[in-house]
Protein backbone atom coordinates (compact mmCIF):
# COMPACT_ATOMS: atom_id res chain seq x y z
CA UNK A 1 0.00 0.00 0.00
CA UNK A 2 1.14 3.75 -0.72
CA UNK A 3 -0.31 6.88 1.30
CA UNK A 4 0.03 10.15 -0.69
CA UNK A 5 -0.37 13.57 1.20
CA UNK A 6 -0.12 16.53 -0.79
CA UNK A 7 1.02 20.23 0.77
CA UNK A 8 2.09 23.58 -0.65
CA UNK A 9 -0.96 25.05 -1.64
CA UNK A 10 -2.95 28.22 -0.77
CA UNK A 11 -4.08 30.95 -2.49
CA UNK A 12 -2.00 33.35 -4.79
CA UNK A 13 -2.33 36.25 -6.92
CA UNK A 14 -2.49 36.19 -10.43
CA UNK A 15 1.25 35.38 -11.89
CA UNK A 16 2.14 34.64 -8.77
CA UNK A 17 3.91 30.97 -7.74
CA UNK A 18 3.32 27.93 -5.75
CA UNK A 19 4.96 24.64 -5.06
CA UNK A 20 2.93 21.50 -4.62
CA UNK A 21 4.92 18.22 -2.48
CA UNK A 22 3.04 14.97 -3.01
CA UNK A 23 4.96 13.04 0.22
CA UNK A 24 4.27 8.99 -0.16
CA UNK A 25 4.81 5.97 2.21
CA UNK A 26 5.97 2.74 1.12
CA UNK A 27 9.47 1.80 -0.70
CA UNK A 28 7.96 0.75 -3.73
CA UNK A 29 6.95 4.37 -4.40
CA UNK A 30 10.26 5.12 -6.52
CA UNK A 31 9.12 2.26 -9.00
CA UNK A 32 5.90 3.86 -9.96
CA UNK A 33 4.54 6.70 -11.98
CA UNK A 34 3.10 9.67 -10.37
CA UNK A 35 0.54 12.51 -12.19
CA UNK A 36 -1.06 15.59 -10.85
CA UNK A 37 -4.35 16.09 -11.07
CA UNK A 38 -6.81 18.79 -10.40
CA UNK A 39 -10.81 19.29 -10.50
CA UNK A 40 -12.06 22.82 -10.58
CA UNK A 41 -15.38 23.35 -8.89
CA UNK A 42 -18.61 21.97 -11.13
CA UNK A 43 -15.83 20.38 -13.21
CA UNK A 44 -14.75 16.77 -13.53
CA UNK A 45 -10.97 15.60 -12.57
CA UNK A 46 -8.20 16.37 -14.83
CA UNK A 47 -4.51 15.12 -16.01
CA UNK A 48 -1.95 18.48 -15.24
CA UNK A 49 1.41 16.44 -15.48
CA UNK A 50 2.72 13.05 -15.38
CA UNK A 51 6.30 11.72 -14.50
CA UNK A 52 8.04 8.00 -14.96
CA UNK A 53 9.17 6.12 -11.93
CA UNK A 54 12.71 7.57 -12.73
CA UNK A 55 11.52 11.27 -13.47
CA UNK A 56 12.91 11.04 -16.89
CA UNK A 57 9.52 11.40 -19.02
CA UNK A 58 7.26 13.83 -17.89
CA UNK A 59 4.16 15.41 -20.09
CA UNK A 60 2.19 18.22 -18.94
CA UNK A 61 -1.56 19.26 -20.46
CA UNK A 62 -0.98 22.06 -22.92
CA UNK A 63 -2.82 24.93 -20.57
CA UNK A 64 0.05 24.26 -18.08
CA UNK A 65 2.93 24.00 -20.67
CA UNK A 66 6.00 26.40 -20.00
CA UNK A 67 4.51 27.31 -16.56
CA UNK A 68 4.29 24.22 -14.56
CA UNK A 69 6.98 21.46 -13.38
CA UNK A 70 7.00 18.42 -12.31
CA UNK A 71 9.81 16.26 -10.63
CA UNK A 72 10.54 14.16 -8.54
CA UNK A 73 12.91 12.87 -5.36
CA UNK A 74 12.73 9.12 -4.97
CA UNK A 75 15.60 9.45 -2.39
CA UNK A 76 12.59 11.16 -0.27
CA UNK A 77 9.96 9.25 -1.46
CA UNK A 78 8.45 12.97 -3.13
CA UNK A 79 6.92 14.31 -6.08
CA UNK A 80 6.84 17.98 -6.70
CA UNK A 81 4.33 20.26 -8.88
CA UNK A 82 5.98 23.76 -9.12
CA UNK A 83 3.81 26.20 -10.62
CA UNK A 84 4.50 29.88 -12.09
CA UNK A 85 2.60 31.95 -13.82
CA UNK A 86 -0.30 30.75 -12.00
CA UNK A 87 -4.21 32.06 -13.23
CA UNK A 88 -7.21 32.22 -12.22
CA UNK A 89 -8.58 29.57 -14.47
CA UNK A 90 -5.60 27.20 -12.28
CA UNK A 91 -7.91 27.35 -9.19
CA UNK A 92 -8.83 23.69 -8.19
CA UNK A 93 -8.32 20.71 -5.37
CA UNK A 94 -4.98 19.43 -6.84
CA UNK A 95 -4.16 15.96 -6.04
CA UNK A 96 -1.24 13.50 -6.22
CA UNK A 97 -1.69 10.13 -7.85
CA UNK A 98 0.47 6.94 -8.22
CA UNK A 99 0.42 4.22 -10.63
CA UNK A 100 2.17 0.45 -10.36
CA UNK A 101 3.42 1.57 -13.60
CA UNK A 102 6.81 2.83 -14.80
CA UNK A 103 4.86 5.72 -17.39
CA UNK A 104 2.32 8.11 -15.96
CA UNK A 105 -0.74 8.51 -18.29
CA UNK A 106 -3.33 11.47 -18.38
CA UNK A 107 -6.48 9.01 -17.59
CA UNK A 108 -7.29 8.81 -13.76
CA UNK A 109 -8.64 5.61 -14.14
CA UNK A 110 -5.07 4.37 -14.55
CA UNK A 111 -3.96 5.21 -11.21
CA UNK A 112 -4.40 3.34 -7.91
CA UNK A 113 -3.29 5.74 -5.34
CA UNK A 114 -4.47 9.14 -4.47
CA UNK A 115 -4.02 11.87 -2.12
CA UNK A 116 -6.73 13.95 -0.66
CA UNK A 117 -5.86 16.69 -2.28
CA UNK A 118 -4.90 20.66 -1.75
CA UNK A 119 -6.51 23.81 -2.42
CA UNK A 120 -4.84 26.42 -4.86
CA UNK A 121 -6.72 29.59 -5.40
CA UNK A 122 -5.61 31.95 -7.40
CA UNK A 123 -7.28 35.34 -7.46
CA UNK A 124 -7.32 37.89 -9.86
Amino acid sequence: QVQLVESGGGLVQDGGSLRLSCAASGPAFSSYAAGWFRQAPGKGREFVAGISWDGVNTHYIDSVKGRFTISRDNAKNTVYLQMNSLKPEDTAVYYCAATHRAYCSGYAVMYDYWGQGTQVTVSS
